[in-house]
C-alpha cells in the first residue's frame, strides 16, 4: 500500500490535517484529521510502500505498545486511510 500522490500532511492550528493538492484530487471535499500516532506513521511512510507489519514495527519503536496491539492499530489505520481515499494498494 502507499499514500496517493497529491495528499500532504500539514499542521493546522496544532492539528495534523491531510490536505489534497492537484487536479486528481479536485473532488476531495473531506478534511481528514490524524491523531498523533497516525500522523507519526504518515510522516514515516509518505514516500514509500508499506504494510501493516511495517506500521506495527514503527508503532512499537515509538510508543509503549505491544506487538499485537500495534498490529491491530496498524491494520485499522490502513483500512481507515484506504476508505478515506488517501491510499492505494
Amino acid at each position: 500500500m502507499k499514500i496517493k500522490e497529491g495528499f500532504e500532511l500539514m499542521d493546522v492550528c496544532g492539528e495534523a490535517v491531510v490536505v489534497a493538492h492537484g487536479k486528481a484530487n479536485i473532488d476531495f471535499s473531506k478534511v481528514i484529521s490524524l491523531n498523533e500516532s497516525a500522523a507519526y506513521l504518515w510522516r514515516k511512510v509518505e514516500a514509500a510502500e508499506f504494510d501493516a507489519q511495517q506500521l506495527a514495527r514503527l508503532l512499537t519503536e515509538e510508543y509503549d505498545v505491544d506487538e499485537a496491539t500495534a498490529l491491530r492499530d496498524a491494520a485499522k489505520t490502513m483500512k481507515d486511510w484506504l476508505e478515506a481515499g488517501l491510499t492505494e494498494e
